[in-house]
């Protein structure tokens, strides 16, 4: 008895909270403001966080990276035939 109790008053709650909510209107201002506020908060760590980074340590680290990379890597090599009608000479005799 008591869960349903809780569950009525509850969901009563909310509903006279959403019907009240469909009432209540902001000025435009108010919505520019909020959205700006927002799109601050989420690319804070992209724009704040950039002007206190030390970049040499990050490009250190990328090079660092790039480096062992390209050094565990062997390189490929292809022939490249110097005119068609020799690709097509090499085609023929295989």
């Amino acid at each position: 008895m008591r869960v349903w109790l809780a569950c009525f008053l509850v969901l009563f709650a909310l509903a006279e909270l959403f019907d009240w909510l469909q009432k209540f209107n902001l000025p435009l201002p108010i919505y520019i403001l909020g959205g700006a506020f927002l799109a601050v908060a989420s690319n804070y760590d992209k724009v704040i966080g950039s002007y206190f980074a030390d970049s040499s340590i990050e490009a250190s680290l990328e090079q660092a990276q790039l480096d062992s990379l390209t050094s565990s890597t062997n390189p490929i090599s292809f022939p490249i035939a110097s005119s068609v009608e020799d690709a097509q000479i090499s085609q023929t005799d295989d």
